[in-house]
């Protein structure tokens, strides 16, 4: 009976040749040929396999992919002082310890404001049902900014006195208004901050274990990029974590001063709640130019409130001047010159980021644009 190496019989079955066997160069050409392409089609074969469980991976956590990229997003922001902070403190009790304390301090980030928020609409919303309840009762009286107003003074009394000056039109009114329809507008809007506040407490783990594992994650990357790309992947993701950190200094620290200037202003001009818009005022700021639509409900609200005309046109010339200079020299500067990006492809890369991936598109769009910038640099590069 006689043994065969299995090893042998599988070389033998792929069409290698057999060591110790005699062949003609032409049986030798085929057959290393027919080997050649066994092994090229096992290579499709894999990399078709791997591109199915990578597309059914996406698939799967679909859902959460707009928290992956914000941990993701929050990581690249916040390594650098992560790094100087860990390069500080060597002990393995830091290990854990601050991963965990930066994800407490982004997390505050944006906490803070969400309950400072809560809490202004809570007053409001006290407010606003004791004033219509007073208004079933006794109407709604006119209010005094109407006799303070340049145009329509009459118009605006005459429909006051119609239609909310009297109890029982203010009665028919609010009765008129479907009860139903807002209690499902309630629920509906309650599922929505549920689901968002399950994706940002997702978008907080992933950046914990992005911090906690952050060099493993690097190198691991790395090495990814140059097998499948080679050195010019690795000039890609430089590109895109530049382009990151370029936008997060730009549009946040940029949108946070922004605010802080206007809740000064604010304050000096007697505008109600001057800290809450001026934080509403920040992030609004955050999209280059919408921080006018802040800036210009704040001076509607001094006027109606105070009557002070000239107040609120000095807010909104001075508001007009604070967005000037920082949406066309501070954060082009920031934005672009960590990325050496033109301005007009800054400014397509936010709006257009906005639009199509709504938030997540002001740190996503300067980010594809630094990227295509790139390869147009290199394609259009005259080569002799």
């Amino acid at each position: 009976m006689t043994m065969t190496d299995p090893y042998n019989a599988d070389q033998e079955q792929a069409g290698a040749p057999m060591p110790g066997r005699r062949m003609d160069p032409a049986s030798a050409m085929r057959t290393f040929r027919s080997f050649s392409e066994t092994q090229r089609t096992q290579r499709m074969a894999r990399a078709g396999l791997a591109l199915f469980f990578v597309l059914l991976a996406l698939y799967t956590v679909r859902g959460f992919l707009p928290s992956l990229i914000w941990g993701c997003i929050f990581a690249i922001a916040s390594w650098p002082l992560y790094a100087r902070a860990r390069g500080r403190w060597h002990s393995r009790a830091h290990q854990t310890l601050l991963p965990v304390l930066f994800t407490l301090v982004i997390a505050l980030i944006f906490i803070g404001p969400l309950a400072l928020f809560g809490l202004e609409a809570g007053r409001e919303a006290e407010s606003v049902l004791r004033l219509l309840n007073d208004a079933r009762h006794s109407g709604i009286p006119l209010p005094p900014w109407v006799s303070r107003l340049p145009y329509g003074q009459q118009t605006v009394e005459t429909w006051w006195n119609d239609h909310l000056k009297n109890p029982a039109d203010v009665s028919a009114l609010l009765g008129s208004m479907n009860i139903g329809q807002g209690v499902k507008v309630t629920q509906q809007l309650g599922s929505q901050v549920l689901h968002r506040v399950l994706l940002f407490a997702f978008a907080l783990l992933t950046l914990f274990f992005l911090l906690k594992d952050g060099d493993s994650v690097i190198r691991q990357s790395l090495n990814v990029s140059r097998r499948a790309f080679g050195k010019r992947g690795e000039r890609i993701a430089l590109q895109i974590i530049a382009s990151v950190h370029g936008s997060v200094s730009g549009l946040v620290l940029v949108g946070i001063g922004e605010g802080m200037l206007m809740g000064l202003a604010y304050l000096v001009a007697g505008a109600p709640h001057p800290f809450l818009f001026g934080v509403i005022t920040a992030i609004a700021a955050m999209i280059p130019f919408c921080a006018l639509i802040a800036i210009s409900a704040v001076a509607i609200l001094l006027v109606i409130n105070t009557g002070a005309v000239l107040t609120a046109i000095a807010i909104i010339l001075f508001g007009i001047a604070v967005i000037l200079l920082a949406d066309h020299l501070v954060r082009p500067a920031l934005i672009g010159g960590s990325t050496q990006l033109p301005f007009l492809w800054v400014l397509t890369g936010i709006l257009g980021g906005a639009e199509s991936w709504s938030l997540l598109g002001l740190f996503v769009g300067p980010a594809i644009m630094a990227v295509l910038h790139m390869l147009w640099l290199n394609w259009s590069r005259a080569r002799y």
